[in-house]
Parts: C-alpha cells; structure tokens; sequence
C-alpha cells in the first residue's frame, strides 16, 4: 500500500504532455556527397516512427515526419546517422501541444520520453512547438558549449535521472533528454 501511494504522489509531481511528436529537422554533419547524404538517408528510412524524410543537400539537412500514433525515438535517430558514419550536428523536434506549462530546470513527459526544460522562460505550449536537443550527442561541439553551464544539474552530464530528477518523480537511471525552445 506504501508503494502504491509513493508512485501516486510521484505521478503528481511529473508533469505529464498531452502532445506527439510529428516532425523533425536533423542536421548531420561529415556528409560531403549525395551518397552520404543516401547512407544517412535509407538508415533512417528503416526506422518504424518515420513516415517521411525530405532531404536538403546544400545544408545537410534532413526533414523527417513521423508517424502519427508511434512513439519517436531521439536516440534512435542519433544511432542512425552514427551507424552511417556521421554524426548528429543538430536535432529539433516538433509537436502539437494543448496547454502544456513548461518550466526553467522542469521535467515534462512527452510523448512516453522525459524531457528537462533548460534555458527557457516559464510558458505554456499550445500549438506547433518546436524543442531543440542540447546534448553532446546531439549538437556540434562549437554549439554544445553553449549550452554547457545553462544548468547545475547532474542529469544534464549524464543524460539519465539522478537526484536532481527523483524528486521530480522520475525513477533513477530513466533517459532525460535535455532541450531547449
């Protein structure tokens, strides 16, 4: 009974979105022709979430709509790019939201994944938001120090919950991603 009134309490303090991802912009760096531009192409064409992809080769970019009802992935599409021999050198993500509060150093779950607001003013999200990933694995390295010192917490350096996050409910060790708007 203890249990199940601690997980309750903890539900009260994560801070559920009512929102699905539905698009991204992915850039990746390293692709120096249209055939890397095919390798990072057909690795993440394979993915179950993506619908479609529209590629830009002057920016290497790529454009990816997901499909509506499955869960996305970020690091998936990390690993993807990283299994075609690049790396990723910016990932933003889009969604619908309905009246989602977010705030500075605030835990939210999207789309089944946890998500640590950094960097932001309070708000609430309706509509088409777009949030950009600020980790390491996500950014060039030129643009990841920005982003360094935004916050103190430990989540923030290892990319899963730590106490900074528990108290938010989150259970230990679950993947945080950190993004910005």
């Amino acid at each position: 009974m203890r249990i199940i009134f601690i997980i309750g309490v903890a539900l009260l303090f994560m801070t559920p979105a009512f929102a699905q991802f539905t698009k991204a912009n992915l850039q990746a760096s390293g692709l120096t022709c249209a055939m890397c531009a095919r390798s990072v192409f057909k690795n993440l064409e394979s993915l179950p979430f993506v619908e479609k992809i529209d590629t830009d080769l002057e920016k290497s970019t790529f454009l990816i709509s997901f499909k509506p009802g499955v869960p996305v992935d970020a690091d998936q599409i990390r690993k993807k790019v990283e299994d075609a021999g690049f790396s990723v050198a910016g990932l933003s993500l889009t969604a619908v939201f309905n009246g989602q509060e977010v705030k500075n150093d605030q835990h939210v779950t999207i789309d089944g994944k946890v998500f640590h607001f950094v960097g932001i003013r309070d708000q609430t999200l309706s509509g088409e938001q777009q949030i950009s990933l600020v980790e390491k694995s996500f950014l060039a390295p030129k643009d990841f120090r920005k982003y360094a010192n935004v916050t103190t917490m430990e989540c923030f350096k290892t990319g899963t919950a730590g106490n900074c996050c528990t108290k938010d409910g989150v259970q230990a060790s679950t993947r945080i991603y950190h993004v910005t708007m």
